[in-house]
């Protein structure tokens, strides 16, 4: 790979008190691409992406093995959590608005980062929501309750508000798991769209979507990467019988 790496992960384990949910995972990351995060139920994958934004450390009795850089940083020895949160965005399988106004849920994040003219929080607030593609949806009614939001709005309302902090990299664990075909579609083509400034690794059961989106996957089993190739050489020619059996739906 020459493109230029955003995240390094190297020879990482993970256990979760005497549970090793990560076996010496390694891959690395491209800078403004797409890498999915596929495979079975409880096969390490959000496991993986939450580390990356240090979710796991929020969990009793979680230890990390290896490394994990960001831009050649430690995220564990070198970046502070909170620093690492504003760098690394993350929007989750359900959509979780804030309960206040939709202009709020955007501008949370810039105030807590210091941001206190309200001239600037209405441009971030309008930024990112076009960035969402949902300005022109929800422009007259800033004010109102983000949770009046159909499901496929608040989660773009969700992605807005990850935007709102200017992020390099944005996880989404199953974003769209829990929305009808048209808002899946909404936010795929939105992913797509973001791309260009941001790398985005996304967590999905749905190997269509990967297929669809992904520049690159990650084939998971039992907490351990089976493959790792561009997107097209994944699913037209695995190298692992295991990777066939689970693309070709004989498992999983």
């Amino acid at each position: 790979m020459s493109e230029p790496i955003k995240f390094s992960i190297q020879d990482v384990n993970l256990y979760y008190g005497d549970f090793q949910a990560l076996h010496h995972i390694s891959l690395d990351v491209p800078k403004n691409s797409i890498t999915a995060f596929i495979g079975p139920s409880g096969c390490g994958k959000s496991t993986m992406l939450k580390s990356l934004n240090r979710m796991n450390d929020l969990v009793e009795g979680c230890r990390i093995e290896g490394k994990i850089l960001l831009d050649g940083e430690d995220i564990y020895r070198e970046i502070d959590a909170v620093e690492l949160r504003r760098r690394v965005g993350m929007v989750f399988q359900k959509p979780n608005p804030f309960p206040m106004s939709i202009y709020d849920n955007i501008a949370y994040g810039p105030r807590t980062h210091g941001v206190k003219s309200r001239s600037q929080l209405d441009e971030i607030v309008e930024e990112s929501l076009r960035a969402a593609a949902m300005w022109d949806e929800v422009k007259d009614r800033l004010k109102k309750s983000a949770l009046g939001l159909s499901g496929g709005q608040q989660q773009r309302l969700c992605i807005a508000r990850a935007l709102s902090v200017k992020p390099e990299v944005l996880l989404m664990d199953e974003p769209t798991s829990a929305l009808d075909p048209i808002s899946t579609m909404k936010i795929e083509d939105l992913v797509l769209e973001i791309k260009k400034k941001y790398t985005i690794i996304i967590v999905t059961h749905n190997m269509q979507q990967a297929t669809r989106i992904s520049d690159r996957t990650a084939f998971f089993l039992h907490g351990e990467v089976v493959e790792y190739d561009d997107t097209a050489n994944l699913f037209s020619m695995p190298k692992d019988k295991r990777t066939e059996d689970y693309i070709t739906g004989r498992f999983g």
